[in-house]
């Protein structure tokens, strides 16, 4: 069984056996349970089969057998486009991760698939100056490929000459963007995107959006409706422009636009939305488990036996991976629900499986057949069952605990404006008992948001007790957050929060989780900022009625409302105009949501309330794609402000010492 690289063999070659042996059974694992995207509203199976063929493009341009190492940021979501016995067909003999240290291989051709960063290219420097010392296992010289993920830098290309070895590499790039992680789901997976574009004042990512959208607009027809919140969206919006100015008269899509509208939005355009605890049982499950790719790691007792009475029985303490998408029809319909709602569902679920199961006495020899044909998928339902049955019992034991509801009142004081001094002292509380900073961070940053800042004997007060009780190191994480405006002393400028919370609704009280009738069920009464900023952007008027330009300036970056000109020869009538007929519930407009920095699972499910229950107000209905460049949460967001601090003593050439803090 694979194991990990603290508890691999001394022996080298067994070492990398191992690798190979990982991460091409995750190939198959990851393929076996991509969503099949037969329910998106456009077809997104033909953006996942363009990847595809770009990648068997890839490898046939290297000839014969070859080996594939593959950054692991690249391998979860590649695995959702390839399976592995695709990657055999294409001369793909072995699959490795990249990391320092030898790469063992008797292939003569070499392929690296990586993002352009610049400890990828030490790995790639040491791999091949271990070859040429030793001359190769098999006495041939190898050939080395380096495929770009999605394009080269000037800076990778010069580490690698510094190296020596930017001569006996073939560069080239393979264009992997936006990924379907579900039927209505796109994610470019950066995953440092939002201290990249927010922190370092690196846009490439935007680049990376920008061309994202018009591979879209490629497959789907132009879009003739661009809104946007946030200086970032605003860059993306420009490139787009330009883009399309600088197509050839013969490469601009001419049919019919099938994506009516895309609203760009920075992520810090609202903050407050990834550091609240997600409420909803898919956001709890990335709370709990942390979703990546799709997928989550559990216990192997927590899936069990998915082959049957005869499988054999799962090994304890033994971690699995799980598929969380479209595909499993009982996730489907429970992932987007207060978790509060979720037990009296699942043993409703359970008590329909049984009478089902149940109602097979006695039946007639048609009734009997009838019964057979839909046994399998009863049995897929019951399987799912378990397992999501084992997995909320896991959440609940947390949710029920007294320090979860402390948690979760502290925000909902927070959020509504009530008593924020009890939250205060909560947050010195959990420094106090050196509760895992990140939650500290959160709540930190929470309680800024919603003040308008702290005032500054506070701000002091927790900076101090913050590192000495957690370390200097944090003194950088705290450094950042204030360079991103994350913490700041009070200012007495604009709308504050509060008005804000008045003007959108962002507080609904007495919400029924259990038939709700507002976005804001997801957060248990908090309505997602970002979310009623989409719903007022889909009303007629969009931002442009009833005070919406006040408070727009009131959060980050610009606003905008922009429409491009159709190509000769294209049709497109705006909604406004569409008839009654023709705007039937088989006409919904389809809108793009595109999240730069990432979005969060609540988001999302705040998104699909609105597509299946509008917005109330008499403006059309419409079907909304989310597209982010990451996924993510509250902690996946903080991880990527701690700078990685390494005592020099300490650092080597084999990675991280242990105990060094690392920012992802």
């Amino acid at each position: 069984p694979p194991c990990s690289r603290e508890a691999t063999s001394p022996c080298r070659v067994l070492r990398e056996c191992t690798r190979a042996a990982f991460i091409h059974s995750s190939f198959t694992h990851f393929m076996s349970g991509a969503p099949n995207l037969s329910n998106a509203v456009i077809n997104l199976a033909a953006l996942r089969e363009r990847s595809r063929q770009e990648l068997i493009s890839v490898l046939d341009s290297v000839r014969g057998r070859k080996a594939l190492v593959l950054d692991q940021g690249i391998a979860g979501p590649l695995g959702l486009i390839a399976e592995a016995s695709l990657l055999k067909e294409h001369g793909v003999e072995k699959m490795y991760h990249l990391l320092p240290g030898r790469l063992d291989t008797e292939c003569k051709s070499v392929v690296y698939l990586c993002r352009p960063k610049l400890k990828y290219m030490k790995y790639i420097s040491e791999h091949i100056h271990t070859h040429e010392s030793e001359g190769g296992r098999s006495g041939v010289k190898k050939d080395y490929y380096l495929f770009f993920v999605p394009r080269r830098t000037n800076i990778c290309e010069r580490v690698l000459e510094e190296e020596g070895v930017f001569g006996d590499i073939t560069f080239r790039y393979f264009d992997l963007d936006l990924i379907a992680f579900d039927d209505d789901v796109l994610s470019l997976e950066l995953d440092t995107s939002y201290r990249e574009c927010m922190l370092d004042g690196d846009k490439t990512s935007l680049f990376y959006a920008a061309r994202s959208i018009m591979k879209l607009q490629s497959l789907y027809g132009l879009i003739p409706n661009i809104k946007g919140k946030g200086t970032c969206a605003r860059l993306v919006a420009d490139m787009i422009m330009r883009m399309r100015r600088e197509l050839g008269p013969d490469e601009e899509p001419t049919m019919a636009p099938e994506i009516d509208t895309i609203i760009l939005i920075d992520r810090d355009v609202d903050m407050i939305t990834p550091v609240c605890t997600q409420l909803t049982y898919e956001g709890l499950v990335d709370e709990v488990y942390g979703v990546q790719n799709s997928y989550i790691e559990v216990d192997a007792e927590v899936v069990g036996a998915l082959g049957g009475k005869d499988a054999p029985k799962p090994v304890p303490g033994k971690k699995v991976k799980y598929a969380l998408n479209c595909s499993d029809k009982l996730y489907s319909e429970i992932r987007n629900l207060n978790f509060t709602v979720i037990g009296s569902l699942l043993n409703r679920k359970a008590k329909e499986i049984d009478e089902y199961y149940k109602s097979r006495h006695g039946m007639s020899v048609s009734a009997l057949r009838d019964f057979t044909k839909k046994l399998a998928t009863t049995q897929q339902e019951h399987a799912s069952l378990n397992i999501h049955t084992n997995i909320s019992e896991k959440i609940m034991r947390i949710t029920s605990d007294p320090a979860f509801h402390r948690r979760i009142e502290a925000e909902q004081c927070l959020l509504a404006g009530t008593n924020p001094e009890s939250s205060v002292d909560y947050i010195e509380e959990c420094i106090n008992k050196k509760d895992p900073l990140v939650k500290i961070l959160r709540l930190l940053i929470l309680l800024n948001a919603t003040s308008g800042g702290l005032k500054a004997k506070q701000l002091e007060f927790f900076k101090r007790e913050i590192i000495q009780t957690y370390g200097y190191e944090f003194i950088f994480t705290l450094n950042n957050m204030e360079k991103l405006g994350l913490v700041h002393s009070q200012q007495s400028k604009g709308p504050t929060f509060a008005a804000l919370r008045k003007a959108l609704r962002l507080v609904v009280e007495d919400i029924d989780e259990n038939n709700p009738n507002d976005i804001a069920y997801v957060y248990s009464g908090y309505a997602p900022l970002s979310v009623r900023l989409v719903q007022q952007a889909c009303r007629p008027g969009g931002w442009r009625q009833g005070g919406m330009e006040e408070m727009l300036r009131a959060l980050p970056g610009p606003s905008f409302e922009e429409t491009q000109v159709m190509p000769a020869g294209v049709s497109y009538t705006p909604v406004s105009q569409l008839s009654g007929a023709e705007s039937s519930v088989d006409h919904h407009p389809v809108t793009l949501v595109f999240y730069l920095g990432g979005v969060t699972f609540t988001e999302i499910a705040a998104l699909r309330f609105l597509s299946q229950h509008g917005s109330n107000d008499g403006s059309p209905s419409r079907d909304f794609i989310i597209a982010t460049t990451k996924l993510i949460n509250g902690d996946t967001v903080i991880d990527t402000l701690v700078d990685k601090v390494v005592p020099r003593s300490e650092s080597g050439p084999a990675g991280p010492a242990g105990g060094a803090l690392q920012g992802k």
